[in-house]
């Protein structure tokens, strides 16, 4: 089944809100061999400045993924998982993430598209904060391999 590109523009309401908590952001960097200090001591964060540890800058992953879930399970929208690969993905931050934050993720479906057979789906997921505050946007790109064909046997 071909993406619909209709789904461009729409938006998934808000997720339950994600509490960022030290143990979680220490976890995160020792997941991805990060042994800076800034993501586990509050003193020398806050010696550098910033209020509490922060998260390291691919954190956001650990919220973004989850929500974008709301996708993979919309069955309208024509997505055959078991033939996507991820194409791209980075963050453009307002402000760093700290370990108090309360985090809700809205994710929005920025583009649908089909190129040579294959599907192409552009997504953002805004992380800000229970008062509102844009903390920062995760993009992700993904290819649908052989969206527009019949499934194969």
């Amino acid at each position: 089944m071909a993406l619909d590109p209709g789904f461009a523009g729409r938006t998934y309401p808000p997720t339950a809100v994600y509490e960022v908590g030290r143990e979680k952001i220490r976890e995160f960097a020792d997941a991805i061999g990060d042994p800076n200090p800034v993501y586990r001591d509050p003193a020398v964060a806050q010696d550098l400045g910033h209020r509490d540890v922060l998260a390291p800058p691919t954190f956001p992953i650990a919220i973004t993924w989850p929500a974008a879930l709301v996708i993979i399970d919309d069955p309208e929208l024509g997505l055959d998982f078991s033939r996507v690969l991820h194409a791209e993905q980075r963050f453009v931050y307002a402000r760093p993430i700290y370990a108090d934050d309360q985090l809700t993720a809205t994710v929005v479906i920025e583009d649908v598209s089909e190129r040579m057979g294959q599907g192409f789906l552009s997504t953002r997921t805004d992380l800000v904060t229970v008062d509102g505050e844009h903390v920062v946007s995760g993009y992700s790109k993904l290819v649908v391999v052989g969206a527009g064909q019949e499934a194969q046997s």
